[in-house]
């Protein structure tokens, strides 16, 4: 009988110990990116409970608009913001 000859990897044996290197770097940072991303997507934003708008008209034929808002944090609290602005017309 012939002897067979042995087989012949592919890839030498040089490259395929770069390549598990490759892959165990690559581990860390792949769970590292899913943390970060996971991180942000848990925080959410703040949440909008109410939104008030009013506009007056004066008689001089100004514009006043009055916005008040109320959100809520993540965390809980709760914030109040109140805007105030005044248009006046032009005088020709």
């Amino acid at each position: 009988m012939r002897d067979r000859p042995q087989c012949r990897s592919v890839v030498p044996p040089r490259r395929l110990s770069n390549m598990k290197q490759i892959k165990m770097v690559k581990l860390p940072v792949i769970v590292a990116m899913s943390a970060l991303a996971l991180s942000f997507v848990t925080v959410g934003c703040d949440r909008e409970i109410s939104k008030t708008e009013s506009t007056t008209v004066g008689s001089d034929g100004s514009v006043k608009t009055k916005e008040k808002t109320v959100t809520e944090s993540p965390d809980g609290t709760v914030k109040q913001t109140e805007t105030k602005k005044t248009t006046t017309p032009d005088k020709p």
